[in-house]
C-alpha cells in the first residue's frame, strides 16, 4: 500500500515550553489543531509515552465528522513528540506517524512537523493545507504575551 507524507517548518515567536504546552494540553489542542471550518472534541488524552488519545473533527458546515486516535510513542519535554494516528473509519486504513520537533532559537522556537503514512485516499496536498491552517492557529495561540490583569 502506498503512503503519503507531509513536512512543514515554522519559526514561532514563543518559547519551546509554551509551544510544547499547546500540544500537551487537550483544551489548547482542540482550539488550534482542527483546520478552519472544523471543531474538535477530545475524548481522551493521556499525554505520556505509551498513553492514548482519541478525538473527533467535526465539519461545522455539515455536522459530519471523523474520529481518530493513537498512541504517544516518544515525548521529550520541549523538544520532541511522536505519535500515531489511526482513523476510526475503515475507508481510511493504515496508521500514520507524526513527529513534532521543537528547537529553541534566538527569536523563539523552530518547529518541524513530519506526518507519514497518510492514507492514499487523502491527497497529501490537502493534508498539507490542513496542517498549514492548524499551524497558523497554533501561532495565534502561543505568540501573544497577555499578562494577567
Amino acid at each position: 500500500m502506498e503512503s503519503n507524507s507531509v513536512s512543514l517548518h515554522r519559526v514561532i515567536k514563543a518559547s519551546p515550553e509554551k509551544v510544547f504546552r499547546a500540544f500537551a494540553d487537550p483544551l489548547a489542542q482542540s482550539t488550534w489543531l482542527p483546520p478552519y471550518g472544523f471543531i474538535c472534541t477530545v475524548q481522551q488524552m493521556d499525554f505520556k509515552v505509551g498513553g492514548k488519545y482519541h478525538m473527533k473533527f467535526i465539519n461545522f458546515s455539515t455536522g459530519n465528522g471523523h474520529s481518530f486516535g493513537g498512541s504517544y510513542l516518544d515525548i521529550k519535554p520541549n523538544e520532541l513528540i511522536t505519535y500515531t494516528d489511526t482513523f476510526d473509519d475503515p475507508n481510511l486504513p493504515g496508521e500514520m506517524t507524526t513527529t513534532i520537533r521543537l528547537k529553541g532559537v534566538s527569536c523563539g522556537t523552530e518547529l518541524t512537523v513530519v506526518q507519514e503514512g497518510i492514507p492514499v485516499v487523502i491527497p497529501a496536498e490537502m493534508c498539507y493545507l490542513g496542517w498549514q491552517e492548524s499551524l497558523e492557529k497554533l501561532i495565534k495561540l502561543v505568540e501573544p504575551e497577555i499578562p494577567d490583569a
